[in-house]
């Protein structure tokens, strides 16, 4: 063949018709398909590829496309691309607006790969319309290369900042022309792969074929991720669909760990945009516009990747043992930048509210989905999680949201998470609640549903988890009863008082709603520990509360069996005791304070629980102290001052000298108890605790109230900013208030210190028993009516008393007229 052959041969193909081409394809083809592969000019390369795809495809059997046509096409057209690329991205460096010779060579390169896209999408287009199925034998090289393709165009878009070094302007237009082509190749390409065949008898080169194709899908989302949310949400769209389609097939082959890791990486993409979003027109003060509707179709993307995930996730949930701590992560980094997370960016309640209601509300269903696997609950209930801070209140946040749907789960499910073999659900709330020490002395605030068809309302953090942590309690089966009592007296025994409290609140909510045998069984208990644990223990005072509000529950038979159990328990005997011997209680009590150094008491944390017992036990018999005892008690406080000791320490003496007010000073005493009376209250109002300094103020208050020695007062008062504190705290002046974000700060340091504290913390009880049935809530008596009433009547007839002393404040008559607006709305309601 000669040098002008393949000119003349192209030239003479240019007038040949569509007949002719079928004629004369077994001819010609050859010669045609030898110049392509021999062809080194881009320019007739992209010619005889037209001419090929145009003129002598469509002469070409289906059955044949593959081995005629793609599999000796493809190689050379892959060779052409990487040049092509290869090239501009050499030329792309030196390009200059002055050096138009070198934007002339870049822009016909740009020209050139765009032609090639088309001449592609043509082809890709002509294949889609041979038959309703395709064989995926038929086009087995095709997909493969032009996915390549796709990928290392939309790549060459996205980095076209740093290709072409900030000369963008000279070559934008084709830029855009070949995103566009790009993005028309891959949509035509998608529809070619949806009309593909496969069925069981598929060979395992067409398995592996298909599966290669998905992964590569999988990486092109990563390209397009920030480029455009329709190609983002289309390319994901192919990829669940196709795996849905061929889902017996392909599911022992496909990397589900990398599809979910993409998932939720682009979901979190996405979310992370939205609240970008909508925290700049927070500070802008702008709510509509091109932000606005950017906003609200970042947000439907965010429902789109929820959904896919959902369905996803439904199918093969069984290979995603591997992956549950990215669906746990996904939880919990959405929770902790969302409000009312401490770590959330501030954006106004309307976007909040758009956000939860079409993201949130559709992610929510996963929640459904994970329940049943082992895997995930294993993960979530982890003792070894290690979470960060801004973590905590989500892993609580999660755990509710859990409790919420197990009650509707079969038996099996609730099983799962009560009695696994991690942590069961009801401790590792406890333990969850326990680290969310900022939001709860911020507090936040959470919206919930008081009534049935009633608005939203914000509650409190603790108010939210007892609602419901009380709710999945009336509907936990008894055989589960073991774990939750054993996670309520943990969590009672715990250091942290709030946590402490949520499990008494629950504890009582169990007590009232089960039975009334179930109410004394645990009042037993409790009574039994009370007995057996050692009585310096802070636990005991915990266990005392608890024992008291329980026995309040109790019916009355099993309360006239437990009566002398709350005497003992709350340390109200000497109340009750008669005169003498009361004398006789107080001399034994003198008795120890002989016994009792300061030095002992600094070093010794249970001598210093004696302490605070003894000084409780004295303010029961303060009228009966004589002068020898209290000299002998001010002097170990005063020694003990010095020693600084802990502040629960602080707290028992400021009881203690805030009962001084009821006691004359026997004159013998005076000298020596009053500068140490004194010294001990200004020494505790200046203290820098904000606990210990409240607490000083409300006892120096009450002393001063009640104390007949009018002479010490100012001695308390050693300071001008002391003597300030304390008449603003009795003028019920507001302090200067601490800013929200100044708030915020102390809470996450104080949370660092907590965390720390708590994880010295390991306490484990075991607990058995099988509670009887449970029983309704019966509705209020008449006595409780007669009660109330009678309150209200009494406060009438004090609020009297007191008109007739003096002038009313100023503020009265609205309160009087707010209570007014009570009672008619109470008195209508029973009618």
């Amino acid at each position: 063949m000669s040098q002008t052959d393949p000119e003349l041969l192209l030239q003479e193909l240019g007038g040949w018709d569509w007949e002719l081409c079928r004629r004369e394809l077994p001819a010609v083809l050859p010669r045609l398909l030898s110049m392509y592969q021999e062809s080194e000019d881009w320019t007739e390369h992209i010619r005889v590829l037209r001419i090929l795809t145009e003129m002598f495809l469509p002469h070409i059997s289906l059955a044949d496309l593959e081995q005629t046509f793609f599999s000796k096409v493809l190689p050379k057209t892959l060779q052409l691309f990487d040049n092509l690329m290869y090239e501009l991205s050499s030329q792309a460096k030196g390009l200059t607006s002055q050096n138009t010779e070198l934007c002339s060579t870049v822009r016909n390169l740009l020209q050139t790969v765009v032609q090639l896209l088309e001449t592609l999408t043509s082809c890709v287009r002509y294949v889609c319309t041979l038959q309703e199925c395709v064989p995926l034998e038929s086009v087995r090289t095709f997909p493969s290369s032009v996915l390549y393709m796709i990928k290392n165009t939309f790549t060459h878009c996205k980095d076209s900042e740093s290709v072409y070094c900030g000369h963008l302007h000279l070559i934008s237009d084709l830029l855009q022309a070949m995103f566009k082509e790009t993005y028309s190749l891959q949509k035509q390409l998608m529809e070619l792969l949806d009309m593909i065949s496969m069925d069981s008898a598929s060979s395992e080169d067409n398995i592996a074929d298909m599966v290669s194709v998905i992964h590569t899908v999988l990486e092109i989302c990563s390209v397009v991720s920030n480029m455009d949310h329709a190609l983002h949400a289309n390319t994901w769209k192919f990829i669940i669909k196709q795996s849905l389609k061929h889902h017996s097939l392909l599911q022992c082959h496909l990397k589900h760990s990398d599809i979910l890791s993409g998932l939720c990486k682009d979901t979190l993409l996405s979310f992370h945009s939205c609240l970008q979003l909508a925290e700049q027109m927070k500070m802008s003060e702008i709510q509509e516009g091109t932000d606005l509707k950017l906003f609200q179709k970042t947000v439907k993307l965010c429902r789109f990747f929820a959904n896919s995930l959902v369905h996803y996730t439904k199918e093969f949930l069984s290979f995603f043992s591997d992956s549950c701590s990215q669906l746990h992560q996904l939880f919990l980094q959405i929770y902790s930048k969302f409000p009312p997370s401490l770590y959330a960016p501030v954006i106004l309640e309307v976007h909040r509210d758009e956000i939860s209601r079409v993201f949130l509300v559709a992610l929510d269903p996963l929640i459904n989905q994970l329940l049943p696997f082992s895997p995930f609950m294993e993960q979530v209930l982890s003792e070894k999680l290690g979470l960060p801070p801004e973590q905590q209140l989500p892993q609580c946040l999660l755990l509710i949201a859990i409790m919420d749907k197990l009650s509707s789960q079969p038996e099996e499910v609730q099983s799962l998470w009560n009695t696994g073999r991690s942590l069961s659900l009801f401790s590792a709330l406890f333990l969850s609640f326990q680290q969310c020490s900022g939001e709860l002395s911020l507090p936040v605030c959470l919206p919930e549903v008081i009534g049935t068809g009633q608005p939203a309302v914000p509650i409190t953090l603790y108010h939210y988890v007892c609602v419901h942590l009380c709710s999945f309690i009336a509907s936990t089966l008894p055989s589960h009863f073991p774990q939750l009592e054993r996670a309520l007296l943990d969590a009672v025994l715990s250091s942290s008082m709030i946590t402490s409290l949520l499990a008494m609140d629950s504890w009582c909510f169990l007590a009232r709603y089960g039975t009334a045998e179930l109410c004394a069984h645990h009042v037993f208990v409790l009574a039994h520990l009370i007995k057996s644990w050692p009585s310096e223990r802070y636990e005991v005072s915990a266990l005392g509360v608890l024992l008291r509000r329980m026995l309040f529950l109790m019916a009355p038979d099993h309360q006239n069996i437990a009566f002398s159990v709350i005497l003992t328990a709350c340390n109200s005997a000497g109340d009750t005791l008669e005169g003498e011997l009361q004398a006789s209680i107080s001399g034994v009590l003198g008795q120890f304070w002989t016994c009792l150094q300061a030095k002992q008491v600094s070093d010794d944390p249970c001598l210093q629980q004696t302490l605070c017992l003894l000084l409780h036990l004295l303010e029961f018999f303060i009228q009966m102290l004589g002068a020898q005892l209290i000299t002998q008690v001010f002097a170990l406080q005063s020694s003990l001052f010095q020693l600084d000791p802990p502040d629960h320490v602080r707290l028992a003496m400021l009881d203690f000298l805030s009962s001084m007010g009821k006691v004359f000073i026997p004159q013998e005493a005076q000298r020596q108890v009053v500068p140490q009376l004194s010294c001990l209250f200004a020494s505790l109002l200046a203290d820098q605790t904000w606990l210990i300094h409240q607490h000083a103020l409300e006892a120096f208050t009450h002393f001063a109230e009640e104390t007949s020695h009018e002479d010490v007062v100012p001695q308390c008062l050693n300071s001008e900013e002391t003597k300030n504190k304390v008449v603003s705290f009795l003028a019920k002046m507001r302090q200067v208030e601490e800013t929200t974000e100044a708030r915020t700060e102390r809470m996450k340091r104080e949370r660092i210190i907590y965390s720390a504290h708590f994880l010295k913390k390991t306490e484990e009880q075991d607990s058995a028993g099988e509670p009887l049935a449970k029983r309704a809530c019966h509705p209020p008596s008449e006595e409780q009516y007669k009660s109330a009433v009678g309150t209200m009547e009494g406060a009438v007839e004090a609020v009297k008393l007191l008109l007739q002393k003096g002038s009313p404040p100023a503020w009265l008559a609205v309160k009087l007229e707010a209570l007014h607006t009570a009672i008619a709305t109470l008195r209508n309601s029973v009618r």
